[in-house]
């Protein structure tokens, strides 16, 4: 391969992370115009394996969905979940009480610690035109230390989270949304407090990339030779990384040490970047729990059939929220956030 490249693979679903990363899946699903419950109309579902639905037909999968798609309510412990929403909109509810609608460059960071039920929906809020949604889900460990923290989210609301657009010698632009990390002293918002990430030696780094047709881009290397960086390249024709052409729907693991040079081709391509120092413990997973050792797993079974992590309060596993209502977060202290839309 080269000195810069370490590995070049087809993106399959879910797409393969490395240490601290668990798991990475971007979706992108063109769904019709919604009926009057913010769902998939009832003749346009036929053909399809309802509440298990992961295969695109008609441009799109319904996922554990029935009526609206996505995901209602399920546990998770030991992990955090990073959603960053591209287009269309994201309903999420908990068991703590907190709720939430987010759009179109807006990311939710959930830090699910001893243990949380939520949902992930997707909302149809148009009724008279097709309804797209592009978004990204991305796992990242906790340590052992922190895998019973309190569980909460933060919004990281488009607003809010610093972009860098990046003028080349040929006039060529690439645009950077900064989602945790630093690239050239511009830091990102704070993650959640009990993150991997938030701690600056672990050089967590998570970007999305738009880069113009020839345009040129080079991410600076990271400070550490153990650090981890993988890029998706989910949207393009091709990309020139050290003499080597990568073409669109493959990853490429690359050596974080070097300062890395990134040439685009004929169109528009679209990169999402994945970094971080290396966590190193034991990795015991069974579906939505990560810890450390099966015990613990059996012991995070245990938990969730006595408490259901607190129990859910909402009338519906698929909960949506008001058609009119805008962005907006309800966070279990009471404190909450909002956008009109």
């Amino acid at each position: 391969m080269s000195t810069v490249i370490k590995n070049i693979s087809p993106l399959g679903f879910p797409w393969k992370t490395q240490d601290p990363f668990l798991f990475c899946a971007h979706h992108r699903d063109y769904y019709p115009a919604g009926n009057a419950d913010l769902g998939v109309p009832e003749r346009e579902k036929a053909g399809r394996n309802i509440g298990n639905d992961f295969t695109i037909k008609d441009g799109y999968r319904m996922y554990h969905g029935s009526n609206v798609p996505g995901f209602p309510y399920h546990p998770h412990r030991g992990f955090e979940t990073i959603t960053i929403n591209k287009e269309g909109f994201v309903d999420h509810s908990d068991s703590l009480g907190g709720a939430g609608r987010f759009g179109a460059g807006d990311v939710q960071w959930m830090t699910a610690g001893k243990g949380i039920l939520h949902s992930e929906m997707f909302p149809l809020l148009q009724e008279d035109k097709e309804n797209t949604l592009e978004m990204f889900q991305v796992w990242l460990n906790l340590p052992r230390a922190s895998k019973m923290v309190p569980p909460h989210f933060k919004m990281l609301w488009k607003e809010n989270i610093p972009t860098i657009n990046y003028r080349d010698s040929q006039d060529k632009i690439t645009t950077v949304d900064l989602i945790a990390g630093e690239i050239n002293q511009l830091r990102a918002l704070d993650p959640t407090p009990d993150s991997w990430a938030a701690h600056e030696d672990n050089e967590v780094l998570v970007v999305t990339i738009k880069m113009e047709a020839g345009a040129s881009y080079t991410l600076p290397k990271a400070k550490s030779s153990t650090t981890t960086r993988t890029l998706y390249y989910y949207r393009g024709t091709a990309i020139h990384i050290a003499g080597t052409a990568v073409y669109e729907n493959h990853s490429i693991e690359v050596n974080a040490a070097v300062d890395l040079e990134i040439t685009n081709s004929t169109s528009d391509s679209y990169i999402l970047v994945l970094q971080g120092k290396p966590i190193n413990e034991p990795v015991a997973q069974h579906g939505p729990f990560v810890m450390n050792t099966q015990q613990e797993i059996r012991e995070a079974f245990a938990d969730y059939q006595e408490t259901q992590f607190g129990g859910w309060p909402w009338p519906q596993q698929e909960q949506v929220h008001d058609r009119t209502k805008g962005r907006f977060a309800l966070h279990s202290d009471g404190r909450e956030e909002s956008f009109e839309e």
